[in-house]
């Protein structure tokens, strides 16, 4: 069932503060039947300034036991605390193989405690509410990817990373893996995700500074978009829309040269820039309709970052977005920001507790005021303070500061009408989120459901999906791999493999777990195509180490001879990387073999996995690979995947979702329209169906038939591409423009152009009928200038509409065999653009054949050698006319239709015949020399 926001925010705080001077929960004017309105207004009314104040506060606790002694409790009972939010370097996850059902209890004993503290109101059953109670918000960050992104690592399902996702270019697999964690997340008890991250990835890497990584879908505004809008979707209903959702990094912090955790970072952009790229995918996902209201998210976590140049003025900055009410304000004033926050959207401070917010508040080390930190974040606009381990300077921990902090808070309200009314609007969006959650607030509502547990880590096939589909090919292409490398491991060749391994622990004290295991490869490989599986490779063949290893033998090989041994012996060389660590020195140790031991790989076919982002290397590293695969995520799912590849049982269908420098891969020019597609073109027979019905309509209804009206002259024709796409064959961008041209047969000359944009890869437009006789109509969409063409026969009674569907365009990489071509071949390729190949065999043809008609008919006037002259100059003539035609110099016009080929060959006459008169003339002046002499 779908949720529904109504009504005006003004509307609803000019009411509320009409309940809190007569307590009589009625309003004037209230919207039509909306569902939450009273239970939130009558509700509202019922709460003290510490109940309110309590609801703005997410917190964090250690450990995972509920006792009335712990500070969650007090907090919880005495402090109202609106929310929290687990972290498992709080220690409030355990390692057993209860680990999930110990979980499950933490959860229902927060509500529990927080269901017990409310116990002075009466019973309001009329709206939905038990004493009062309102449920905790119970957070989680579990983007994807496992440790280092996510909290839990045991016992559910292992999702990929959004980067994973996006390499897919399928929103249908961002949706199923946004159900798959809304699904198990809702059953243990989480009613609050902290993501997906809608950052788009503008600045890739660089040497030093920390970097996004796969925790974003991508580095184009359109597609981080779309990808997140169906995530959102997915998780709302694998969680049966019991989970809300706050987005991640507003306004986006995908040009930063830092993460804002560790400092507060800088972009230097316009808000005119910042619409187009940064924000363009929070656009997408508060822009609400009833068709995808599953697409929008329910808040937005706005993030520690300053903007240089926010309004026009390059050497002003901002204050960080978190802590700045003038720019939120004004961003927020945007559309469609200004009506989703109307609607009720919340936003979420990022951690008041970070290092960043430390370095900004405190930047000597001397003094800190965690009150004022938090009250500047809320009078920002953020409706939810997410606190982790902010202290303030005297207090003895941040429990005494979360009591401080509020405490202040209670008494600005009791004392400040604005703030009290500012509190009173925020607490109207998160008790509508609340509502909205779960409808009515009893316990019995809100608890997790035991027996959902079994449900709980069996979703591997959505998984491996998405490892197939993700799953690139960085360099070089398929076609030079089949060459180079025509056959996988053979029975015998020893392969050797160098693993970045992980171990991690799930808690302080907890077991340490292997979530990247160094023989995880190993083990695939011979599960498939070992004794046990196919049978191609023996257990011996195979070899695995780690990159520890590996660093040992590049910093001295003399204290490693057995990787010395093995890799002279090896025909494969195999490599799985996570991502660059600088505080793990053995990440670099494939860079460090590459520069001081490259002799060492001399041939063997070398093959790169990397299990995190795709641009770590040079062109100069990236040339030593015989291949280089991306797969994004280091799941055993995409360890599986790996496998097949490297014995050729799966060929990658992935695309890098954001640009690689190594390889001079741009993502925008990758994503304009493929130049080698003919872009189809026919009549839009929805919207004709549309002009039919309300043609039809004004004559009383009379029954529609299905077919096409019969256009004529003076009457609009609607007309759309079939899909366009990129150089990767995805549809191209919403918004990419495409240019439709109508003209006369036979003549280069437009004579209506209209200028349109694709949605979902697809462009329409509308042509007036305005002039009878032959015309055709083409699209272009630069670089991509080839399309159908639609031929018009227009008269007074009727037009009929044909098709003509050029031959495709040959690619350079079919002429030369070779993807690099030079200045030459790229010639060639202009030489044959817009089917010009056909044309200049026929015009080949007919220079010569009319070569021999000339050679022929003057065998009783020319000697031999005379006729050869002539006939040779005529077919020189002939072809340099149709060079010059299909150059289109000056004097060309377009070739249409027959009279196109009418044209053609009239060129080519005039040339043989302008050839044959000077072959003729130097006949004549070579015989008056010679009678001169």
């Amino acid at each position: 069932e779908k949720r529904k926001r109504s009504g005006s925010l003004i509307l609803v705080v000019m009411c509320l503060i009409s309940l809190l001077n007569t307590s009589t929960g009625y309003c004037e004017n209230e919207p039509q039947n909306p569902e939450w309105y009273q239970k939130v207004l009558q509700l509202a009314a019922q709460l003290s300034p510490e109940e309110k104040v309590g609801q703005l506060f997410l917190i964090t606790f250690d450990g995972n036991e509920m006792v009335e002694k712990s500070e969650i409790f007090d907090l919880i009972s005495n402090y109202y605390v609106g929310g929290v939010v687990l972290k498992s370097e709080n220690g409030n996850f355990s390692q057993n193989e209860d680990a999930l059902q110990d979980l499950i209890s933490l959860i229902s004993n927060l509500q529990q405690i927080n269901f017990n503290k409310q116990n002075k109101i009466g019973l309001l059953p009329e709206i939905g509410i038990v004493n009062g109670y309102v449920p905790l918000f119970v957070g989680i960050s579990q983007p994807g990817g496992s440790f280092p992104y996510d909290q839990i690592i045991g016992g559910l399902t292992p999702t990929p990373s959004q980067m994973a996702i996006g390499a897919t270019w399928n929103v249908s697999a961002a949706e199923d893996a946004g159900e798959l964690i809304g699904d198990e997340l809702s059953s243990l008890g989480f009613n609050l995700f902290f993501g997906p991250s809608l950052d788009v990835l503008d600045i890739t890497y660089n040497e030093g500074n920390e970097n996004l990584g796969v925790r974003t879908f991508g580095g184009d505004p359109y597609w981080v978009g779309e990808m997140g809008a169906a995530y959102i979707s997915g998780i709302h209903k694998g969680s049966e829309n019991r989970i809300a959702v706050i987005s991640k990094n507003f306004p986006g912090r995908g040009s930063s040269d830092r993460l804002p955790e560790e400092e507060v970072a800088t972009v230097r952009k316009s808000l005119e820039q910042l619409q187009l790229i940064e924000l363009a995918p929070f656009f997408r996902v508060t822009k609400s309709n009833d068709q995808e209201y599953d697409q929008v998210t329910d808040g937005l976590l706005s993030s520690h970052i300053r903007y240089q140049g926010f309004q026009g003025n390059i050497r002003a900055t901002t204050k960080p977005i978190s802590f700045d009410q003038n720019a939120v304000d004004l961003i927020m004033g945007l559309s469609p920001l200004d009506q989703w926050r109307e609607n009720g959207g919340i936003l979420v401070s990022d951690d008041l507790g970070s290092q960043a917010v430390y370095k900004l508040f405190n930047p000597n080390g001397q003094f800190i005021d965690a009150r004022q930190v938090a009250r500047n974040a809320f009078l920002a606009g953020n409706d939810l303070l997410f606190m982790d381990k902010l202290v303030s300077t005297g207090d003895e921990n941040r429990f005494e500061t979360y009591r401080r902090t509020m405490e202040l808070f209670v008494q600005k309200y009791k004392e400040d009408q604005a703030f009290a009314e500012k509190i009173d609007e925020s607490l109207i969006r998160i008790l509508t989120l609340k509502f909205e959650l779960y409808g009515d607030f009893s316990l019995a509502n809100v608890l997790p459901k035991p027996a959902d547990i079994s449900n709980l880590g069996i979703g591997p096939d959505i998984v491996f999906e998405i490892a197939k589909q993700a799953a690139t090919l960085i360099n070089p292409s398929q076609t030079q791999i089949n060459e180079t490398i025509p056959f996988p491991p053979q029975f015998g060749e020893r392969i050797l493999i160098f693993t970045d391994d992980q171990i991690v622990s799930q808690c302080e004290g907890c077991q340490p777990q292997t979530v990247f295991p160094v023989n995880g490869l190993q083990s695939s490989i011979l599960k498939l195509y070992g004794p046990s599986g196919s049978g191609q490779i023996g257990d011996n063949q195979i070899i695995s180490y780690s990159f520890n290893d590996l660093s040992d033998y590049v910093t001295n090989s003399f204290n490693r001879p057995e990787i010395e041994e093995n890799l002279s012996k090896a025909k494969w060389v195999i490599f799985a990387l996570r991502e660059i660590d600088p505080d793990q020195p053995s990440s670099y140790a494939l860079h460090d073999l590459l520069s001081e031991t490259s002799s060492a790989l001399r041939e063997k076919n070398i093959l790169v996995f990397s299990y995190d982002v795709p641009y770590y290397f040079d062109a100069t590293e990236i040339s030593a690979f015989s291949a280089f695969y991306c797969m994004y995520s280091k799941l055993p799912s995409f360890i599986d995947v790996s496998a097949r590849i490297i014995f050729q049982e799966m060929t990658p269908q992935g695309a890098s979702p954001v640009s690689i420098p190594g390889i001079a891969y741009d993502l925008m020019t990758a994503m304009t329209p493929d130049p080698n597609q003919i872009i189809s073109l026919s009549v839009d027979e929805e919207t004709a169906q549309l002009l039919i019905s309300g043609l039809e309509s004004e004559q009383n209804n009379t029954e529609l038939e299905n077919t096409l009206p019969a256009f004529k002259l003076g009457d609009i024709l609607p007309i759309k591409t079939g899909v366009i796409v990129d150089h990767n064959n995805h549809p191209v961008p919403d918004g990419t423009v495409v240019r439709f041209s109508m003209s006369e047969q036979g003549s280069n000359t437009s004579i209506q152009q209209i200028e349109s944009t694709t949605e979902n890869g697809i462009a329409k437009a509308s042509v007036v009928l305005q002039n009878s006789g032959l015309h055709e109509i083409r699209a272009l969409s630069e670089p991509a200038l080839s399309s159908q063409i639609l031929v018009l026969d227009i008269s007074e009674e009727e037009a009929i509409v044909s098709a003509i569907i050029p031959t495709p365009v040959p690619t350079l990489a079919d002429i030369t065999g070779n993807d690099e071509v030079g200045d030459g071949i790229q010639e060639v390729a202009d030489l044959i653009e817009n089917n010009k190949v056909s044309e200049w065999f026929l015009a080949t043809l007919l220079s010569w054949l009319l070569g021999a008609v000339v050679f022929y008919f003057l065998q009783d006037y020319f000697k031999v050698e005379d006729r050869i002259l002539i006939a040779i100059s005529g077919v020189i003539g002939g072809l340099f006319n149709t060079t010059w035609l299909m150059l289109n110099f000056p004097g060309t016009s377009q070739r249409l239709g027959l009279n196109g080929y009418f044209s053609l060959f009239f060129s080519v006459l005039i040339g043989a015949l302008i050839g044959g008169a000077g072959g003729w003339v130097l006949i004549q002046i070579n015989r008056n020399r010679l009678k001169k002499q």
